[in-house]
């Protein structure tokens, strides 16, 4: 079996204030609907520096930003989702 992927949510002071901590429950819900808590390591991370634009994830060298408890299923599904398929297919 291959190693997990990380997957990091900024967890830093901006982000934390824009409501990083109602993004987290949907995310780690969309990570078991989607089956991939074997394949992938949810982490917190410090600052992305990207702080004017919204909540921010990085996945390998991807930047996905403007991500709120709102549209976080969208952006998961849209965005983030495929670059993770792509990488652990």
């Amino acid at each position: 079996m291959k190693d997990k992927e990380n997957l990091y949510l900024c967890m830093g002071s901006a982000c934390h204030q824009m409501g990083v901590y109602e993004v987290l429950p949907k995310l780690q819900t969309l990570i078991a609907q989607y089956e991939l808590d074997n394949r992938i390591e949810l982490k917190g991370s410090f600052c992305l520096e990207t702080c004017s634009e919204g909540i921010v994830m990085k996945f390998k060298d991807k930047i996905f930003i403007k991500i709120n408890a709102d549209n976080i299923e969208a952006k998961f599904k849209d965005e983030i989702l495929p670059n993770i398929q792509q990488a652990i297919d």
